[in-house]
């Protein structure tokens, strides 16, 4: 398909983008499994460039003799664009990507052939303790395929799989949830994500009461990886350039090269990262304010947002790097976070040094209050605990939150050991992040919440 959509576009140039999806899900509530199914997808996105003009078009499951049609039709609309801002040379051809022509394998329900027994296991456990499990399980696979007139032939096949498990008490009134990220399901540990909801689920027996106000909290990575990927997603060069962002220079300008933290943190992007591999070439299906469909086909290389605290890197297309004068970093759909390379703790041996503070299990529904200051607010879900004396000694009530993630790494004063985790209210876009957990010694609880 893509070869002969690059035949029939008849401009200066054309990109040819086409993704093959399938998926493989099991759902389940109240310790039953509830349904199960398996899915495919299939999108045609064709950019065609005539002189400066160039001209989108994308459609679903297109048919062989369809396609004629879906080429023309991108033609004609670069042919009466306006010139775009970020038009640039096609990217030229490197070596072509191994297997470009291979067949593409979908996942199947066989995915979860170890999982799904393990699953089973904690279901009669959870049922044996009086508790209840909700959730589902998730695996896709995409294979992209990018094609240029320039000779550009490219292909990356990206597996993707999520756990999201909930537990609750008998009687619902005591909720615990957990996330893992996997590329194939064959390294979750159900049995061990189960216990520690059942821990949880026990410490909930007890109540506290707290008002609101900034309190020394325990963030675990999860929580951390949904601050960091909103930092992340907001850290384009043109918006900075604009004066639009908590990235802007005062005068004009951006803040690249100024310490936003006083721990060494590194906030980084790796396609090679394993566990969390991902394109190691620019795919976009569209232009928008930190992306350019002129840059299909760029490498991605190891990439540092912040270095030891210091603003490195903003998401630049090779337009925005012109601007801005700094070299091109185009996003990557991994994030990774460190902090101090020696001494650093797991969760539990962070809580077990804590005198007094809370441990949050993860955020939700967080949502942009000033983009200036990147400040946020958000809500606690599915557990806040108190911890005293290195102890958890019952769950508070959930709270409102406020806070920049910017002005946070400014303020966090212990970083932990790094694991892969999951999102919890950004998994459904972004799913591969290695995080660790973090102190905050006065995370702004704004608020008290009702939710429950």
């Amino acid at each position: 398909m893509v070869e002969r959509a690059l035949e029939l576009s008849a401009n200066d140039g054309c990109v040819v983008l086409v993704d093959e999806g399938s998926t493989a899900n099991l759902r389940f509530a109240g310790n039953t499994l509830t349904t199960n199914g398996v899915a495919r997808s299939s999108r045609l996105t064709v950019i065609s460039v005539a002189g400066q003009g160039v001209g989108v078009v994308s459609r679903s499951a297109v048919r062989a003799d369809q396609l004629a049609d879906v080429v023309a039709a991108a033609d004609r609309a670069a042919r009466e664009a306006q010139p775009a801002e970020d038009a640039r040379p096609l990217v030229e051809a490197g070596p072509a990507s191994p297997g470009w022509d291979d067949a593409v394998r979908p996942t199947d329900i066989g995915v979860f052939e170890g999982f799904a027994p393990a699953l089973g296991e904690a279901f009669s456990a959870a049922e044996a303790g009086g508790r209840r499990l909700y959730g589902f399980a998730e695996h896709s696979l995409t294979s992209t395929f990018l094609g240029t007139s320039t000779g550009v032939r490219l292909r990356h096949d990206q597996p993707t799989g999520r756990l999201e498990l909930n537990a609750k008490s008998a009687d619902l009134k005591r909720s615990a949830w957990t996330g893992v990220s996997t590329p194939d399901f064959t390294d979750v540990d159900v049995a061990a994500l189960d216990s520690s909801l059942a821990r949880r689920l026990e410490w909930a027996k007890t109540r506290v009461d707290l008002p609101a106000g900034r309190y020394e909290t325990l963030l675990p990575p999860s929580a951390v990886a949904d601050l960091m990927i909103y930092l992340f997603w907001s850290a384009g060069a043109r918006d900075a350039l604009d004066g639009r962002s908590v990235f802007s220079k005062a005068g004009g300008g951006t803040r690249v090269g100024e310490q936003l933290a006083t721990l060494p943190i590194t906030l980084s992007s790796d396609p090679g990262a394993g566990g969390v591999s991902c394109a190691p070439f620019v795919t976009a299906h569209a232009s928008s304010r930190e992306s350019s469909v002129f840059d299909n086909g760029l490498p991605l290389a190891p990439t540092d947002w912040i270095r030891d605290g210091r603003l490195e890197s903003l998401l630049q297309t090779r337009y925005s790097a012109e601007l801005s004068g700094l070299p091109v970093t185009p996003g990557i759909d991994n994030l990774l976070v460190s902090g101090p390379a020696q001494g650093a703790r797991s969760l539990e041996e962070m809580i077990a040094s804590t005198r007094r503070g809370l441990l949050v299990t993860c955020l939700w529904y967080i949502r942009a209050v000033d983009p200036q200051t990147l400040l946020v607010t958000g809500l606690t879900r599915d557990g806040v605990y108190l911890v005293e004396d290195g102890e958890v000694v019952g769950e508070v009530n959930n709270f409102r939150f406020n806070e920049s993630p910017v002005d946070l790494l400014g303020r966090v004063t212990e970083v932990g050991a790094a694991e892969r985790t999951l999102p919890r209210e950004w998994n459904d876009y972004f799913q591969r992040t290695v995080m660790p957990p973090m102190r905050v010694p006065d995370f702004n609880m704004s608020t008290v919440s009702q939710a429950s």
